[in-house]
């Protein structure tokens, strides 16, 4: 009987972006793979200055350069459950 490959971990990581125009980008996914070691979250900027790049070329609009850079926090947001049982009287 053949054994189960083990899976790897190819989960992603959210961050909100903001950009030095004022202009804000939530939930972008950068691989966890690329997350870690001693850079901390570094790789992550400039994974997502390729993805703004990337995405430029395509629409023809630049969007402007990265202020900072913070790993999106999903806590602050109720779950459907809660959201659900809140609206019932």
């Amino acid at each position: 009987m053949a054994r189960k490959k083990r899976s790897v971990d190819s989960g992603s990581v959210l961050f909100d972006v903001v950009y030095t125009d004022g202009k804000l980008t939530s939930n972008r996914k950068v691989p966890s793979t690329d997350l870690g070691g001693l850079d901390g979250d570094e790789p992550a900027r400039a994974f997502i200055e390729a993805q703004d790049r990337k995405i430029a070329e395509m629409s023809g609009t630049i969007r402007g350069d990265i202020k900072s850079i913070a790993r999106s926090s999903r806590q602050d947001r109720p779950s459907r459950q809660s959201r659900s049982n809140t609206s019932r009287p």
